[in-house]
């Protein structure tokens, strides 16, 4: 007969069995709804929450467009709803992973810190989701989501959390919502598309050559075929272009174009001219990956930009003649500096951006068709991305 103590009886797995218990009252969990409630929004969120940091940013921003909301919308007619509201909710729309405008209004019936951000009564009736589809026009006619980007840069420039004189160019692809079947024959007539009476038709492509000159998508015909690099699929996509200041990696400037191959060092020459002509900023350095390395992209940078370029050169030496070769060999003088050696590795956090933009944010494949929508979709996503990160930045300032 074996005499077990208090001190030896300890369960296999958990905490020791103590000598003395608590005893604690069984909760009642059948409790009747109660009628009213009240609640104080304010109290309930943490005073560190990262939302009242961006909300204050939000609406400083959203004031100072008052003027411009008031052109954009009609003094008579039936009352809509404040496109206030409506950017706040697509900027929780980026920052909490909302699959749809429809999941986010369901959201918005119910959280009621969504509604305090977008400054919703508790009690207020929920708007339906086609209001975002209703307003989507207008913000792009008016150029209202562009001007809210805009201002949310320029807030980072004045209160210097952005460098005025370090930035970096980079592209990424966007997968189109079209389905590859879409992907059909320009000159097909619509009576011999394949149907089986559904909305996905069994198709068969094997022997099939399809190229961008000859095919075209009848769901997103400005998706372009295109491939991330040797052994990769062509999917339909757009092409996505950034450009970031290499202090914090905080987005200046968001475009979205075709995807031809050549988009890339285009549409940077027209971002860093933008830029400059917006916020009366010149850059001094620009840096960029290799795929940025042709001679008169170079030569744009440094003679009609007055940029001095940072962009890898994969050639051990040139030997071409003529401006642009002189250019390519100036840069691989420039990538023994130190000053090289720093921007690349600045460079880098541009991958944060359009990893944040594409995981969270659901830019992988985006729900859109259209180029417009997709660039309305990239300037919310951009200046939220912008906002988070100013909230850190100013919670650890």
């Amino acid at each position: 007969m074996h005499v077990i103590t208090h001190e030896a009886r300890k369960p296999r797995f958990g905490r020791p069995i103590s000598e003395k218990q608590e005893n604690f009252v069984r909760g009642n969990s059948k409790l009747q709804n109660p009628m009213f409630f009240v609640a104080n929004t304010e109290e309930r969120l943490p005073k560190n929450h990262p939302l009242r940091a961006i909300k204050r940013r939000a609406d400083e921003v959203l004031k100072g467009m008052a003027r411009v909301f008031d052109d954009a919308y009609s003094e008579t007619g039936r009352p809509g709803v404040p496109p206030e509201a409506l950017l706040k909710a697509l900027l929780l729309q980026a920052l909490y992973s909302i699959p749809s405008e429809r999941r986010l209004v369901e959201a918005l019936r119910w959280n009621l810190l969504y509604r305090w951000f977008c400054d919703i009564e508790p009690d207020a009736e929920m708007w339906d989701a086609t209001a975002f589809t209703h307003n989507r026009e207008r913000f792009e006619r008016h150029g209202l989501v562009q001007k809210f980007f805009e201002r949310v840069v320029a807030s980072a420039l004045v209160e210097q959390y952005a460098s005025n004189d370090h930035f970096t160019v980079d592209g990424t692809l966007i997968q189109s919502w079209a389905s590859l079947k879409s992907f059909r024959p320009k000159d097909e007539p619509p009576e011999q598309r394949p149907s089986d009476g559904g909305s996905n038709p069994s198709v068969n492509f094997r022997g099939e050559r399809r190229r961008n000159e000859t095919h075209r998508s009848t769901s997103d015909p400005e998706a372009r075929l295109a491939r991330k690099g040797k052994g990769q699929p062509a999917l339909l996509s757009h092409s996505g272009h950034a450009l970031i200041e290499n202090r914090h990696g905080l987005c200046l400037d968001i475009a979205v174009a075709e995807a031809n191959g050549h988009a890339e060092r285009q549409t940077a020459q027209q971002l860093l001219r933008r830029f400059r002509r917006r916020h009366r900023i010149q850059p001094e350095t620009v840096a960029a990956d290799r795929g940025y390395e042709a001679g008169e992209f170079l030569r744009t940078l440094e003679k009609d930009l007055s940029i001095t370029p940072h962009v890898p050169i994969t050639a051990e030496r040139v030997t071409g003649q003529g401006p642009e070769a002189e250019a390519r060999r100036r840069m691989l003088r420039r990538m023994k500096t130190k000053a090289y050696a720093l921007s690349q590795r600045a460079r880098k956090k541009v991958e944060q951006l359009f990893g944040w933009m594409k995981q969270p944010g659901g830019l992988r494949k985006v729900r859109h068709l259209g180029r417009w929508k997709i660039q309305q979709v990239a300037y919310l996503w951009a200046a939220a991305f912008n906002l988070l990160r100013l909230a850190h930045l100013e919670a650890t300032a």
